[in-house]
């Protein structure tokens, strides 16, 4: 399997959130949640009201395991080469790789020059 891949830009936007005192959310609205010794890092959902750093989702339409290397280095290869910042929550299956939304359209340049595909799914783009 090539390490192109094609990706969809995610129909949501989304939080990034450390709680250093936390070790569960206060409520049940997140997508992926990483317990650490410094805390609790929290991705959800960005409400429409929040003034936080919103991020956007590259997520690949085909499933690979865990024994496939190189899958998530061929995505945040080319995105540290342009210099934009990522924050990644895999699955078994896949990765989702979030990036600012300030920074979308530099990202889905750089990911579609190192010859992956990108659809954006979001309703209107």
């Amino acid at each position: 399997m090539s390490a192109a891949q094609h990706l969809h830009i995610v129909p949501s936007e989304f939080l990034v959130e450390h709680l250093p005192n936390a070790t569960f959310p206060e409520d049940d609205e997140w997508i992926a949640l990483v317990r650490a010794p410094e805390g609790l890092t929290v991705v959800r959902e960005a409400s429409p009201f929040t003034e936080a750093e919103r991020w956007v989702g590259f997520y690949g339409d085909a499933g690979h395991g865990l024994d496939l290397p190189g899958m998530l280095a061929a995505v945040v290869g080319p995105l540290a080469g342009a210099g934009v910042p990522v924050f990644v929550a895999s699955t078994y299956h896949a990765d989702l790789v979030l990036v600012p939304d300030h920074r979308l359209k530099e990202a889905t340049q750089a990911l579609r020059d190192a010859g992956h595909r990108v659809s954006d799914a979001r309703a209107g783009r």
